[in-house]
């Protein structure tokens, strides 16, 4: 679908892309030339809802008029206007779903998000039936809060009237992606991709499509869910009034298949960690879909141009919202990037760990009872123990995932490639290089996933006319090389490992 004017070969009228970056505690939009240029950005958090221990919800309404403002702020630092879009690609946080009227295009409840854990009993009960085989074998994925199918019966259950309406097509639902979307098109296009599709415990994984099975198990009507499309694609054009033009909405994928493919992971044997609120590796496998037996998840992934491919997943839920924590909740810093001298200031962490199970663990423990704890306290304990015990953290959870993902695919991680805002602590680089003995490699611009989105949005459009030429469009990187002594990293390897055995003891004993 090309605009009038447009050749969908390098047209000079369309020389930008607007790339959506809908995370959990903000929206982020890029314009991003063909040299891989942010050229102008934007940014701004929104509110989060925690109405009972373990509840996390947002506004979906918010989300998307903090999501147009920043779009067009972004144009604006830019110094272009909309018509000057070659295109829009949307990457999101995943599994948050969201229940809305398709005649007043309004939420009939707040979006429940990945962290919300309200559905645990209810995974607990459907594993003791003997459940989860079939489950995993259709999906990838465990059955877990996390994941949006618990999620969505819960509104159809707990919201007056919705499981008839939603049953009678008057209910839309679906993950952020397809939310923007529909506000976007002004509700003419209700679709989502493969990635985030993958990752709502509904889409069977070889089928590529809703399996009919799951939507009965989990008590989900057909009609309440979206079209089913490619990540890269041209799915239609924005509505005039979402931001001042018709602009083609062209790329879609989760916020983590969105970095593995901004990074170049698109072939089998490349990986990535983003570490944001949550830490997720990625491990591409190709077309080959490898099965876990060590707590990893297998979910959709996108190839060289976006077609349906497959991948190892590590999910940890807590990362730098441990930072965020000691800023907001405890007050023991002003601003994240703090964390990075006081950690630098300690010979060691002397003893001290941080299990930020703040939402329960994932891979892969996959343990939704746990919750955080701090052990190793002395009466010389400070700010800056636990300001490097929430970055040890981060490293070590990847440790943990990097060697199940290893043990399952039986490839050995040559190096690791990282984006997300904690990335820009060189200590925890360092340190992350150290725990792995591996190297790790940082690019210039951290923000992988929306690199990844407007990728896909441009191979779709012709703004790039191959992955290669994509690819090329990279600034600068950053290698940090392993140099610790391996008696002192096995020594703080064993201190993380009795903390989240503790974390885990005490989950168990909250179950007698």
């Amino acid at each position: 679908m090309l605009r009038a004017g447009e050749d969908g070969n390098h047209s000079p009228a369309y020389a930008m892309i607007l790339a959506i970056d809908q995370g959990t505690t903000g929206t982020t939009c890029l314009i991003i030339d063909r040299d891989g240029g942010v050229r102008g950005r934007a940014y701004s958090e929104f509110t989060q809802h925690f109405p009972r221990p373990g509840w996390v919800e947002h506004d979906a309404d918010e989300i998307w008029s903090v999501t147009r403002r920043v779009a067009r702020e972004a144009c604006g630092v830019a110094g272009i206007s909309a018509d000057e879009l070659a295109g829009i690609g949307i990457t999101n946080q995943r599994e948050t779903v969201v229940l809305w009227d398709r005649a007043t295009g309004r939420p009939v409840h707040r979006a429940l998000v990945w962290q919300d854990g309200r559905t645990a009993d209810v995974c607990r009960r459907m594993k003791d039936e003997g459940r989860e085989p079939d489950v995993r074998a259709r999906t990838g994925l465990v059955i877990d809060p996390y994941f949006s199918a618990t999620k969505l019966a819960w509104l159809l259950d707990n919201v007056p009237d919705a499981r008839r309406r939603a049953e009678a097509g008057e209910l839309a639902a679906g993950t952020i992606d397809t939310w923007l979307v529909w506000k976007l098109t002004a509700g003419r296009l209700h679709l989502t991709d493969h990635t985030n599709a993958s990752r709502t415990l509904l889409y069977g994984l070889d089928a590529g499509a809703w399996d009919p099975a799951l939507l009965d198990l989990f008590g989900i009507p057909a009609a309440v869910l979206p079209q089913v499309r490619a990540s890269s694609e041209v799915y239609g054009l924005t509505d005039g009034g979402a931001l001042g033009a018709e602009v083609p909405v062209a790329g879609i994928a989760g916020d983590q298949q969105a970095a593995l493919f901004g990074h170049g992971c698109w072939t089998a044997g490349t990986g990535k960690n983003t570490y944001g609120t949550g830490a997720f590796l990625l491990l591409h496998t190709g077309d080959r879909r490898v099965e876990s037996a060590h707590g990893m998840l297998t979910t959709a992934a996108c190839g060289p141009r976006g077609e349906r491919a497959f991948a190892l997943e590590g999910s940890v839920f807590i990362a730098g919202a441990a930072v965020q924590w000691l800023r907001d909740g405890l007050g023991i810093i002003e601003h994240a990037d703090e964390t990075e001298a006081l950690a630098a200031g300690l010979d060691g962490n002397d003893g001290v760990h941080f299990v930020p199970a703040f939402t329960g663990l994932g891979a892969p423990h996959w343990e939704p009872r746990a919750r955080g704890m701090v052990v190793g306290l002395t009466r010389g304990t400070g700010r800056a123990h636990l300001a490097r015990a929430a970055l040890e953290a981060m490293a070590f959870s990847t440790l943990d995932v990097v060697r199940a993902m290893q043990a399952d695919s039986g490839v050995e991680l040559p190096e690791l490639r990282v984006d997300g805002g904690a990335t820009a602590n060189g200590w925890l680089m360092q340190f992350q290089a150290d725990v792995l003995r591996v190297p790790v490699r940082r690019p210039a611009m951290l923000e992988m996933t929306a690199r990844g989105a407007a990728g896909l949005a441009g191979l779709a459009t012709g703004f790039w006319a191959s992955p290669e030429e994509f690819a090329a469009a990279q600034p600068e990187e950053t290698l940090f090389q392993p140099a610790a002594d391996v008696g002192r990293r096995d020594e703080w390897i064993d201190g993380w490992r009795r903390a989240v055995d503790a974390a885990c003891a005490w989950a168990q004993g909250e179950s007698r």
